[in-house]
C-alpha cells in the first residue's frame, strides 16, 4: 500500500483520483478504465472495502475521516499488478456454467418471435443487463470461502439462458450448475444484489436455478 495526496475538486470521482495519481504522481500505476461514464464496468475496484465502479463513486460520498479513502483491486481475483486483476477465472466460470446461447436455427431461418410481455421474458428482463464487471463476484463471500464456486455472474447468466425459450441446452446447463460448486452453494447473503451497479439481483436468479434443478431431478432429467 502507498499513500498519495491528491487535490480535491467538485464532483470528483474515485476514478479521477486514480487518474491523477497515474498522470501526476506515479506513472507506473496500473489500472483499467474505458468509458468513464458507467457503461463498460472495466474501472471496478475496491473502495473502502466495497467493490464499486470508480467512475460512479464520488469522493464526497466515499471519503473517510480526515478525507482519506483506500483503493484496492477487486477481491477474489488474482492481482496482475497494482489495481489490475486477472479476469480469466471469472469468465472461465461463465463457460463452466454453459453461459453461451445454444439455438436450433441457422442464419437462413427467420428470427424467433419472443413476446416482450411473456412470463419468461419478464423474469429475465433485468438479469440480461449484466455486463460482466465482476463487482458481484468480488463481493461474494462464498467465492472467498470456495474458489471453485461458479459465482453470481456466471449463475445469473445461466438463469437468463434457462428462461430463454429459444435456447436448446437447458438440461446440459442445469447439470453444469447443479454440482457442489453451483447454485446450491449460494448462502443467500445478498451481497451480490446489494453491490450490483446495474441493480440486478443474481440472488433471485440463483434461487430460480435451485427451483429448476429440483424440478428437473423430480422429472428424472438430471
Amino acid at each position: 500500500m502507498r499513500d498519495f495526496e491528491v487535490p480535491r475538486h467538485a464532483s470528483q470521482t474515485v476514478l479521477d483520483v486514480v487518474t491523477h495519481i497515474q498522470r501526476a504522481l506515479d506513472p507506473a500505476l496500473a489500472y483499467r478504465f474505458a468509458c468513464r461514464v458507467g457503461v463498460c464496468g472495466s474501472c471496478a475496484m475496491t473502495v473502502n472495502g466495497v467493490a464499486r465502479w470508480t467512475c460512479r463513486t464520488h469522493i464526497d460520498k466515499a471519503v473517510r475521516n480526515r478525507n482519506e479513502i483506500t483503493i484496492e483491486p477487486l477481491r477474489n481475483l488474482p492481482v496482475i499488478r497494482d489495481l489490475v486483476t486477472d479476469m480469466r477465472e471469472f469468465f472461465d466460470k461463465w463457460a463452466r456454467a454453459k453461459g453461451s446461447f445454444q439455438g436450433d436455427r441457422s442464419r437462413r431461418d427467420d428470427f424467433s418471435r419472443i413476446p416482450s410481455e411473456g412470463a419468461s421474458r419478464k423474469q429475465i428482463d433485468a438479469a440480461i443487463e449484466c455486463i460482466g464487471c465482476g463487482v458481484c463476484y468480488s463481493s461474494c463471500d462464498v467465492v472467498s470461502w470456495n474458489p471453485d464456486y461458479l459465482g453470481p455472474a456466471a449463475l445469473n447468466r445461466a438463469w437468463t439462458l434457462i428462461r430463454d425459450e429459444r435456447d436448446t441446452a437447458s438440461i446440459e446447463r442445469l447439470r453444469a450448475v447443479a454440482g457442489d460448486a453451483g447454485c446450491h452453494s449460494c448462502h443467500t447473503h445478498m451481497s451480490c444484489t446489494e453491490r450490483c451497479p446495474k441493480g440486478i439481483s443474481p440472488t433471485a436468479g440463483i434461487a430460480g436455478l435451485k427451483r429448476e434443478v429440483s424440478l428437473a431431478l423430480l422429472r428424472g432429467q438430471l
